[in-house]
């Protein structure tokens, strides 16, 4: 039996143990790899976003002393397979479009790489650009979705007729048009969730370096999921995937854009491979913005039914989700699966109608971006509530009050299986945290003054933890979405964790230690947690979509407890005593009435290895490998409450507070999950108030670069209220839910919602993102 004693360490801020080298400058990143004779590549990106290729010449370039090597699409084309999606979308007439490492015939945005120069010197390899001569025929462009779809627009791609890449269709409850007829009212808005850029602290990067003699590929690459590297990038370089190691070292930060493998790791292993030599290539701020995937980019037509008494009964959705030149990834389900099955939020909708169409333009691919496809569902929902209230002249609060479910399980017109939760208990904490009646009085007394403060509320739900399987599979994942660890107790006791998860800043190393430390009766001290090379770790699924603690970690805790149940066994012979007569509790074994006669956990650890001492039906060592797979989905949920006050000289919004109030099941490390919440509600309050990529009519990007693309600076940014409720899921073994993108989902709508409550009384109903001054100017311009 266990004896049930406080944790020490899950639900505690234990401190980052990761922290140390970060601060120190010991970190090792993909930059920092250096290896004798290393080579290095420079990529010549196109000079038109659509253009066919005539003739490329390289000679000038080859002259160049240093210069190694100039390639072209030619020289790639029968090397290396293009790159595809690995989200084949099911039942949307997916077109097979795919992404040459290298064009070769033509160009169909600005990032397309066109050449490759190799030198022994990275200044060298981009001064050698500059000689390249490309003779190029101008094609026509297109970069609006709605252009591109209109009939002789130009063409991307033969295999894509209108540029239309997918047309996926939902319709989940009622139909629309039945709740139509029910309803009071229907509201008609189209709502633009503009294109944002990632812009992760470490661009992307990449070294190779191939070993003719073992015919083994090393690959060093920034990734998030470094196993779904190694097996893309087998089938497109044509070698067995146990020929290729792929190492994911430290990652400065990934939100989504280091998913997706890319044309630049694919080169240069193909380069390393035919060389014979290290090839290294770090991408300049420049191409991160340009070849680095991008998020959102929606254009929604909604159409809200409603009855006069604030009930929402129906949301029908029309989107066109710009998809960029490419389908990379994971790119078709984030503006479908991960958007449209959430269009019921956490309300009481009896019918949800959506039908989005994936559209190729000449701009940079699209794809998961934190939050990914949720944020644009939450942002259309908390939209629509406020829009509502607008309409009926009721608070928000009410609106919600009046929609909102009242606990979970709870089934969903979209079939989702909702886990855990207390919504409206949630929503009143969150509005009682933050005083909402008070500020109401102060809103009403300052426009008597003369000013515009405003109160926004963004009530949210989210299916993360992706996975299982069956359901990822169904939709046409190109794998199941399981995780797997392996823990060794060494025989002093200690512990490694080999893990198929990949954190890149969010705190595994600590927060999987202090899961491991609990469930052994072990200190974290003795734990290490083991990541980011495929050499070394189970196969995994990797890191996203808020997956890494309640899949990974479910993973650690199923693997720990076979190891106990291993250890009392071997405790029971070296006490001599019956299994059923062992107690456990804080790393030591016992006769049950017999505390004084104990082994601890190390005795435990040590007798596995000499195997003197073991039962007849007990192997030798003390491990465990756990390939998990959960039964559903988990779903964080809660309310964030953002004030406002826009100046009325600079029309700037200022924030005066914003409070968060979480559910994501039970908390292993308070610390990590605030400074997740902080960090995402940044993200979030950024596209409300910063961020907008921008491309002119060619197919330039206008905002390649941070002088001309907007994010908050610590001046920008609020103090960030955090609280927690902890409902824990049944989904996994830890009862944990996701966290890291719950603040990117929450606090854009929360933010634009408070804007546009200050605006109300002048008549303003919806201001498209960015909220900047200018916008609010000019929504205002002629107002009193």
């Amino acid at each position: 039996m266990a004896v049930e004693t406080p944790k020490r360490y899950i639900g505690k801020p234990v401190k980052r143990k990761e922290d140390l080298r970060f601060i120190t400058g010991k970190g090792l990143y993909v930059d920092d790899i250096h290896l004798p004779g290393m080579h290095y590549a420079a990529f010549l990106r196109a000079s038109y976003a659509h253009a066919r290729i005539k003739s490329i010449d390289t000679s000038k370039a080859e002259k160049i002393p240093g210069v190694v090597g100039v390639f072209t699409g030619e020289y790639f084309r029968d090397k290396v397979a293009p790159l595809g999606t690995a989200w084949a979308l099911t039942n949307a007439d997916l077109k097979p479009v795919t992404w040459p490492v290298v064009a070769y015939d033509k160009v169909r945005f600005t990032g397309d790489i066109v050449a490759v120069v190799v030198a022994k010197d990275p200044y060298i390899a981009y001064d050698a650009l500059d000689a390249i001569e490309v003779e190029y025929e101008q094609l026509p462009t297109v970069v609006d979705p709605e252009e591109a779809v209109k009939p002789g627009a130009p063409q991307l791609h033969d295999e894509a007729p209108n540029n239309i890449a997918f047309t996926w269709r939902f319709q989940g409850g009622e139909s629309f048009e039945d709740l139509e007829r029910k309803a009071d009212f229907v509201i008609r808005k189209r709502l633009i969730n503009q294109r944002l850029i990632p812009s992760a602290m470490e661009p992307r990067a990449a070294v190779a370096a191939y070993n003719p003699g073992t015919e083994e590929l090393t690959v060093w690459v920034t990734s998030q999921n470094p196993h779904v590297h190694r097996l893309i990038m087998a089938g497109s370089l044509g070698i067995p995937e146990h020929r290729i190691r792929v190492i994911a070292p430290d990652v400065g930060g990934g939100f989504g854009s280091k998913i997706q493998v890319y044309p630049g790791e694919v080169i240069v292993s193909r380069l390393a491979m035919d060389l014979g030599v290290p090839v290294k290539w770090v991408e300049t701020r420049r191409e991160n913005f340009i070849g680095t995937i991008h998020g959102r980019d929606h254009i929604d037509d909604v159409e809200i039914a409603a009855t006069n008494d604030g009930r929402i009964l129906g949301l029908r959705v029309k989107t066109l989700a710009n998809m960029g030149a490419y389908l990379t990834t994971a790119a078709p389900g984030v503006p479908t699966i991960l958007f449209g099955l959430m269009l019921q939020g956490p309300y009481k909708i009896a019918g949800v109608d959506v039908e989005v169409k994936g559209v190729l333009t000449n701009t940079t691919p699209v794809d998961a971006y934190r939050g990914a496809g949720r944020p644009e569902a939450t942002y259309i929902l908390e939209r629509a509530m406020d829009l509502v209230a607008l309409r009926l002249g009721m608070d928000p609060a009410d609106v919600r009050r009046v929609n909102l479910l009242d606990k979970a399980p709870a089934t969903t017109v979209t079939g989702l299986i909702y886990d855990s939760g207390e919504y409206k208990k949630v929503f009143e904490k969150a509005l009682e945290i933050a005083e909402y009646k008070k500020w109401r009085e102060i809103q009403e007394k300052a426009r008597k003054e003369g000013r515009l403060i405003g109160i926004g509320i963004s009530s949210y739900i989210e299916m993360c933890g992706l996975a299982p399987s069956r359901i990822a599979r169904a939709t046409g994942f190109g794998l199941g979405l399981w995780e797997s660890v392996l823990i060794r107790v060494h025989p002093t006791g200690k512990v490694s964790v080999y893990v198929g998860s990949h954190p890149h800043g969010q705190g595994e190393e600590t927060s999987f230690a202090q899961i491991v430390a609990d469930e052994l009766g072990v200190s974290i001290d003795d734990v290490e947690i083991v990541h980011g090379d495929t050499d070394e770790t189970p196969f995994g699924m990797g890191t996203y979509g808020s997956r890494t603690t309640p899949v990974g970690g479910g993973a650690l805790a199923l693997a720990a407890r076979r190891i106990k149940r291993k250890a009392r066994k071997i405790a029971a012979a070296l006490l001599e005593a019956r299994e059923e007569d062992i107690v456990e509790g804080e790393g030591k074994f016992w006769v049950k009435g017999s505390p004084d006669k104990a082994v601890t956990f190390q005795d435990v650890a040590l007798a596995a290895y000499t195997a003197d001492k073991l039962p007849d039906d007990v192997e030798p060592g003390l491990e465990a490998t756990v390939f998990y797979d959960p039964e559903n989905f988990v779903f964080p949920y809660g309310t964030h409450v953002c004030i406002v006050e826009i100046d009325p000289e600079t029309f700037k919004p200022k924030i005066l507070r914003y409070v968060a109030v979480d559910d994501a099941g039970v908390i292993i490390n308070p610390l990590l999950a605030e400074g997740q919440v902080h960090g995402g509600v940044v993200q979030g309050l950024a596209q409300a108030l910063f961020e907008e990529a921008v491309f002119d009519e060619r197919g330039n990007l206008l905002t390649a670069g941070f002088n001309d693309y907007m994010i908050p600076t610590a001046l920008d940014v609020p103090n960030i209220e955090s609280y927690f409720e902890q409902t824990p899921s049944p989904h996994n073994p830890l009862g944990a839910k996701g966290i890291g993108e719950t603040g990117t989902i929450a606090s854009t709508p929360a933010v634009v919602n408070a804007i546009i409550d200050a605006l109300a009384h002048l008549g303003v109903d919806h201001i498209d993102m960015p909220l900047t001054p200018f916008k609010i100017w000019k929504a205002l311009k002629g107002k009193k």
